[in-house]
């Protein structure tokens, strides 16, 4: 490859401004006169390239999440591992007096925490003299309480004020996006009054510039970190060592000259040091901030999504996969075409070309036809672009025509005119004039054959491939989108509520206004639904045991009517009775089971005690229910009543007059609790939201399945159309001696049914190893059973069998006279 590159620069300074004129010319006359063909390879090249396009568009920016930041390199988000005698598991937050410890034992570091608070509401207080009344606004992200240190480590432009006002209680700065929704001018938002949640009054001391599209840190609402210790009791503020939240979260800047293992080492022994040994080994992590963004084992808190790897490398695999099959259609037909070429290169050769030059020649005609492709690609990719977002989480504001794009458009273009046009150049340049001139060259004796048969094996098992992608993604996400879930999540409606005592105060009133309405089947008020992603856990003993069982179990809080209002079903005992404060427990089959009780009723009666609490009866016991997505497994769970904690109100509504009824209710809810915004949302829908990156996943699969479908038929379609013209007098003869038209479509199928077939060979246990891997990331999941390959192999048949025998039907039944005559 060295030495070809070297001789292809050689000739570069050789060739004159004519002999360009002269290539360019030729090439374009070829490809006029070849309208098909060029058509053909024009059609699946840009496609193939617009694909690869959007692809990269979509890595590009998922790559680009927060190197914005100057420090990018040396910040490291802390997160928390914690060991049990049975589990592990991974919290991205970290327990609250850790972090002036590690400033501590970390003196060469800077170190900043934030509390996140989702959900909160925001009131901008009517102005004087006004008549509009509070404006509300729910942020279900980027409200938190944060030390002015951030700033330290985090860079942010500052349209006013600092970051110094975040050292005083009762101070927020804003973004600006938000002080202009606030106030209309971001210029007047400094000084001005909010309210958060209708506890803290703030009063905006600064604005920064809004965080950009590819930031982990789009924070809105920044209140002051000692605003959160003095409202303690609202927020969960706790300085035990022995409470981790995933709300509380740590960033450290370390020196440069530090790295990841060191870093990971003095970590290790902080956490020796300070968190004390008991019935799990907590241990801090460095996590590095270009893992921040990716890392699934702690999800993305701050943000509002997060991408695996693994997804980004699949997406570049297909893309890769795209544009190999449009070269491969490229060098199919350039080495059919050039049979009809023999003459026009035998002629050029007698007059003096050198093989040098008719390599060139027919680089340069591959060079136009890529280059008309990528043009037509980037205006197929620029009118593709709004709907990217369906397919990947990307703002509606992504670019394309930017200089990291158009390289990369090039440098595609360059691989595809290398890739496609020197194996059809060195075939044409090898022909003997006097062979060519006496018409002697023939499909089968330029040798390329075999290689055409390989590729459209290879071309095959990559449209299979992504058939059984497909089908593979359409069935589980069809498992998971009607699997049971152990509860009953159809029309239910959730409203978020809060947990301030004026709100507690109202829950009985506002339940029985609720029942009073007739569509209304069932109302509880509880901390969470019984699938969510809330993973609330603490460590536990069991029947009036003093050893810790070695795990954490699950808490879920709701009133004596929760099980009603959300189906859950009862294998053993019953519901606990009426109260608001924690007296019995609920608890579910799993949590039993990994106690070694198989038998339900036998945990009737049986006592728990939670964390250093008291020890407390279980009542009932549910049949298991699913308590995250189905990508995890059910988790012990025990259910208690506690008001404290009714932080959303579920209610069971029959499905006539379903909008009507959620009118109603949202009257109500408005008319009781005047001081918060309505957020109402069904269950059902909430819970599709936790496989929005496999849906997507899903549908890529769909999209790229019909891309490569397409081009295989294109390439296939040239191929039989090439074999048509060559077998044009094979035909007439065959037909002259009485051959069916059945006979002669077979004759031209047979044999790219048997490389299907050889390229289902080679693309089953690629796509059962990818599939399968991809499967790994759902707990519960369909199997790969021998339909969904099968279902792939008829599928590509039928497809291939359309395209060729559309072309070979047409030949058949051409009149044989006129196919002699012709020849």
């Amino acid at each position: 490859m060295v030495m070809f590159l070297v001789c292809v620069l050689n000739h570069i300074r050789k060739i004159t401004p004519l002999m360009i004129k002269n290539f360019i010319k030729i090439a374009w006359r070829n490809i006029v006169r070849h309208k098909g063909y060029s058509f053909i390879n024009i059609s699946g090249l840009t496609v193939g390239i617009a694909a690869c396009l959007l692809i990269f568009v979509i890595i590009k920016y998922e790559l680009s999440f927060n190197t914005y930041q100057k420090n990018y390199s040396s910040i490291y988000h802390i997160v928390t591992e914690e060991k049990h005698e049975a589990d592990l598991t991974y919290n991205p937050g970290v327990t609250v007096p850790a972090t002036a410890a590690l400033r501590i034992d970390f003196p060469q570091a800077k170190v900043a925490a934030l509390n996140s608070s989702y959900g909160s509401q925001i009131t901008v207080p009517e102005a004087a003299g006004g008549n509009t009344g509070d404006k509300k606004f729910t942020e279900s992200l980027g409200v938190l309480f944060i030390e002015p240190q951030f700033f330290d480590i985090f860079n942010s432009t500052w349209l006013a004020g600092n970051a110094a006002a975040l050292s005083a209680p009762d101070m927020v700065v804003i973004d600006k996006s938000s002080a202009i929704k606030y106030f209309g001018d971001w210029q007047k938002a400094v000084g001005k009054i909010l309210k958060m949640d209708n506890l803290i009054t703030l009063k905006v001391a600064g604005v920064v510039e809004d965080a950009p599209a590819n930031s982990d840190f789009p924070f809105k609402i920044m209140v002051s970190f000692v605003t959160w210790k003095q409202h303690g009791k609202d927020y969960s503020y706790s300085e035990d060592w022995g409470s981790t939240s995933s709300n509380h979260e740590i960033f450290m800047l370390f020196p440069k000259s530090m790295t990841p293992e060191n870093i990971s080492s003095q970590l290790k022994a902080f956490s020796l040091k300070h968190f004390k040994k008991g019935i799990s080994k907590t241990n801090l992590l460095p996590q590095p901030l270009s893992e921040f963004h990716f890392d699934t084992r702690f999800g993305n808190q701050l943000g509002d999504h997060s991408t695996s790897r693994a997804t980004l490398r699949t997406l570049s695999f297909i893309g890769i996969l795209i544009i190999i099959m449009a070269s491969i259609n490229f060098i199919n037909l350039s080495t059919a075409q050039s049979v009809g070429r023999s003459k026009e290169v035998g002629i050029r050769k007698v007059l003096g070309s050198t093989r040098k030059q008719l390599i060139f020649q027919v680089i340069g005609e591959t060079a136009i036809v890529v280059s008309i492709s990528g043009l037509l690609a980037l205006c197929i990719a620029k009118l593709a672009l709004p709907q990217l977002k369906n397919i990947a989480n990307v703002p509606d504001s992504i670019g394309l025509f930017n200089l990291q794009s158009l390289l990369f458009l090039g440098a595609v273009a360059a691989i595809v005119i290398l890739l496609s046009g020197i194996y059809p150049a060195l075939v044409v340049s090898g022909f003997k004039p006097v062979m060519a001139l006496k018409n002697k060259i023939t499909a089968a004796s330029i040798g390329g054959i075999p290689l055409r048969r390989a590729l459209v094996v290879a071309q095959f098992a990559i449209s299979q491939l992504l058939i059984i992608g497909t089908i593979v993604a359409v069935n589980q996400m069809d498992y998971v989108n009607k699997a049971d879930l152990g509860f009953d999540k159809n029309a239910v409606l959730i409203i978020p509520g809060y947990t301030d005592s004026l709100s507690l105060r109202k829950i009985e009133s506002f339940k029985q206004q609720l029942l009073q309405n007739s569509n209304v089947q069932a109302v509880s008020f509880a901390s969470d639904a019984p699938s969510s992603e809330n993973n609330w856990g603490t460590n536990f003993n069991f029947n009036g045991s003093t050893k810790d069982v070695g795990y954490n179990t699950y808490l879920k809080f709701g009133d004596a009517d929760y099980f009603k209002t959300l189906g859950l079903q009862f294998v053993a005992g019953k519901g606990y009775d009426v109260s608001d404060t924690t007296k019995q427990y609920v608890v579910n089959e799993t949590f039993i089971h990994k106690l070694g009780i198989q038998d339900a009723e036998k945990a009737i009666g049986k006592t728990i005690r939670l964390g250093g609490g008291q020890w407390k009866p279980i009542v009932g016991v549910v049949k298991d229910f699913k308590t995250n997505s189905l990508r995890e497994t059910i988790k012990p769970i025990v259910i208690s009543p506690s008001k404290r904690f009714s932080g959303i109100v579920a209610i069971k509504i029959q499905t006539k007059n379903l909008s009507a009824t959620v009118s109603q209710l949202q009257k109500m809810w408005e008319n009781t609790y005047p001081e918060y915004a309505y957020n109402g949302y069904f269950l059902d829908e909430n819970i599709a939201k936790f496989y929005q990156s496999e849906n997507q996943m899903a549908l890529v699969y769909k999209i790229f399945a019909v891309i490569a479908i397409f081009i295989s038929c294109l390439g296939l379609y040239g191929l039989v159309s090439f074999m048509a013209v060559q077998r044009t007098k094979e035909v007439g003869i065959r037909k002259v001696l009485g051959a069916s038209v059945s006979s002669i479509v077979f004759l031209f199928s047979k044999e790219f049914m048997v490389l299907i077939a050889a390229s289902f060979i080679i693309a089953v246990p690629v796509a059962w190893y990818v599939m399968s891997g991809w499967l790994q990331n759902f707990a519960y999941r369909i199997s790969l059973s021998v339909w969904v390959f099968l279902l792939a192999i008829v599928t590509s048949i039928i497809i291939a069998w359309l395209t060729v025998g559309y072309k070979a039907m047409k030949a058949a039944l051409v009149n044989p006279v006129k196919s002699l005559r012709s020849e």
